[in-house]
């Protein structure tokens, strides 16, 4: 449970006083907030979230523990820099807990801060925009410059930190949860005659993504980051997969070179930095958001269907939509602020998404993604 005094610190100089417990090693990074009133296991564990002090705007954090099934990272691992909290829970209550937040963030390396005003802090950053923190048991002060002296997350590659040095075969499926291959009532994929080879670029890939990639009847390779386009056509792909991850697209002129070489010669699926570096790719532009999309509860609008989606999100930076006009079709929107939330480019077979399809904790309104892109190669 907290215990020591802290401070959360804004590189403006704008301080909030707390409690640490985790870890008692400070921690800078780019200060964000998510709407979700759960799933804060999967959010200290997304790749997406390297390099960040991740705030909860939910109240209460650590009430169901930690388990070793809802970890988002395939390296299973903590991927937050710091973790921001109004309450830490006193109790801990369910069936799969094995161990407390506490203790977790402790064993990770990682520090958390709480009793900090969490709907004050997240209006501050709503009004003047996500920025540099640091968290510790330093006087204000120093944290504040603490705060100043880290890099700004534009121009930053944060892919290089979470991506893998080798390929690898992913087999893991979601099981687990009581979801087959065959049920697509709960998000499973109907049997294919075939069983087609995904190549994955893993720039931060989330554990579930890749899952649900299994239960579409995927045989899975996944990639390094760094991979060049004559390396993945040698494996003789059915299709290609861009993954999330974590920090500016701007910054990965390898990754897009990559995509470029790709183009047209296999089906293409991104997912958030995936649908970014697919843009870029195509020629688009991207740019940072004032303070982002995170929650499990960001209303998509399907311009193809009309249909409006609940989805989860967790990105700082967004396609320039202007941009994609005339090289691609935008094919969904944010209803809060009309930014891109998908395009496809039918003549290079490519289809993207930024939100999440597959989250969990999350909505699974758009599950059926995994299924066009299964289509895409049955034709």
């Amino acid at each position: 449970m907290s215990s020591a005094r802290g401070y959360l610190a804004l590189a403006d100089g704008t301080v909030f006083p707390g409690k640490t417990f985790g870890s008692d090693k400070p921690a800078v990074g780019e200060v964000v907030f998510t709407t979700g009133m759960t799933g804060y296991q999967e959010v200290l564990t997304d790749p997406s979230y390297t390099g960040q002090l991740v705030t909860m705007t939910a109240p209460q954090i650590g009430n169901t523990g930690i388990n070793a099934e809802d970890t988002e990272s395939v390296e299973d691992k903590v991927q937050v820099a710091g973790f921001v909290i109004r309450e830490e829970s006193p109790v801990v209550s369910n069936y799969r807990s094995t161990e407390t937040l506490d203790a977790y963030l402790a064993r990770s390396g990682i520090i958390g801060i709480s009793e900090i005003d969490t709907r004050k802090l997240t209006r501050y950053l709503r009004d003047n925009g996500s920025q540099n923190g640091a968290i510790g048991n330093d006087s204000p002060d120093a944290l504040v410059d603490r705060a100043r002296a880290a890099p700004a997350m534009e121009g930053l590659d944060l892919v290089e930190l979470v991506s893998p040095k080798q390929a690898y075969e992913f087999t893991e499926s979601r099981e687990g949860w009581g979801v087959k291959a065959s049920d697509p009532r709960k998000g499973g994929s109907a049997p294919s005659h075939r069983q087609f080879h995904v190549v994955a670029f893993d720039y931060g890939a989330k554990r579930n993504i890749l899952r649900c990639l299994v239960d579409g009847g995927f045989k899975v390779t996944v990639v390094p980051a760094s991979t060049s386009a004559e390396a993945v056509l040698a494996r003789n792909p059915d299709g290609i997969f861009l993954s999330n991850g974590p920090g500016d697209p701007a910054a990965l002129p390898y990754a897009v070179e990559s995509i470029r070489g790709l183009l047209g010669k296999k089906p293409m699926f991104g997912i958030c930095l995936g649908h970014q570096l697919l843009a870029r790719a195509l020629g688009a532009t991207t740019y940072k958001l004032k303070f982002g999309h995170r929650g499990l509860n960001q209303p998509v609008k399907d311009l193809t269907t009309q249909r409006i989606e609940i989805t989860t999100q967790n990105h700082g930076f967004v396609v320039d939509v202007d941009s994609i006009k005339g090289i691609a079709k935008t094919t969904h929107l944010h209803l809060n602020d009309g930014t891109s939330e998908g395009l496809e480019a039918p003549d290079a077979q490519a289809f993207s998404v930024q939100y999440h399809p597959e989250a969990a904790a999350g909505p699974h309104d758009a599950l059926y993604l995994f299924d066009r892109f299964r289509r895409m190669m049955d034709r």
